[in-house]
């Protein structure tokens, strides 16, 4: 049976204690609306290609019940339209972060709950001394708007599942240190195509790393995720997208 608190922490989520579509996305609009009470951070820029943009950070320190400290960015971009953006964030996220994302090698779909709901087993590979890395998650996406002149608005929230209650799933888990990651994306069509993209984030490598040296680069890491994005999108082949469904 589906539980309806929702905590966004590193602890994972059991298969039994998974959050419903409707209360992560709630949970997540909630966590969103204090983003503007966190304190900032540094502005990165980009000046590749005809549309610069930047990409300003944001933290908020670890509280009780948190895990880890949360890291945010925002960014606002004319690169593409809101249905290529979904397209390549809200339909296929783990499989599309394996190309774009240079430390992802895999990524196994491990169950689909629902359309909305699948669970995933993302492989990290970093040179060495640093073994690989495993992060299994619950991802879920939520679009939202596009009646009545209202804006879409499109969610992708992930959290940290421990799968071990089913051995079939266990067996499907990719293999190396064990880290968690919990994190919303909002994805909001704006005036004249402009597409406004915020993530928050909080997370643990595992493993030996200590959190401060993670801590400390967690802004320059959420950043690059942005250029990673466009330069990917920008080298696809020029193809009709579907309108966001």
């Amino acid at each position: 049976m589906l539980a309806q608190e929702v905590r966004f922490t590193i602890t994972p989520y059991t298969l039994s204690t998974l959050p419903s579509e409707a209360a992560l996305v709630s949970a997540g609009k909630a966590l969103y609306e204090t983003l503007d009470s966190w304190k900032q951070g540094k502005t990165f820029s980009s000046s590749k290609g005809p549309t610069p943009y930047s990409v300003k950070t944001s933290y908020r320190a670890k509280q009780p019940g948190d895990s880890a400290a949360w890291h945010a960015r925002h960014s606002e971009h004319t690169e593409a339209t809101f249905d290529e953006f979904w397209e390549g964030l809200g339909r296929n996220k783990a499989i599309n972060e394996q190309e774009f994302v240079p430390e992802i090698d895999k990524a196994t779909l491990l169950e689909t709950i629902s359309p909305n709901q699948t669970l995933w087993t993302l492989h990290y590979k970093f040179p060495p001394p640093v073994s690989p890395r495993v992060f299994t998650v619950l991802q879920v996406t939520h679009l939202a708007g596009g009646v009545e002149g209202m804006p879409r608005e499109g969610w992708i929230i992930s959290v940290p599942v421990d799968v071990s209650e089913n051995p079939e799933l266990k067996a499907k888990e990719e293999k190396g240190a064990r880290g968690r990651y919990v994190s919303i994306e909002r994805l909001k069509e704006g005036k004249d195509g402009m597409v406004e993209w915020t993530m928050a984030t909080s997370s643990t490598p595992g493993g030996s790393i200590p959190q401060f040296i993670t801590e400390r680069s967690m802004p320059g890491q959420i950043y690059k995720d942005v250029p990673h994005f466009i330069e990917w999108f920008k080298k696809k082949t020029a193809a009709p997208v579907p309108a966001a469904s």
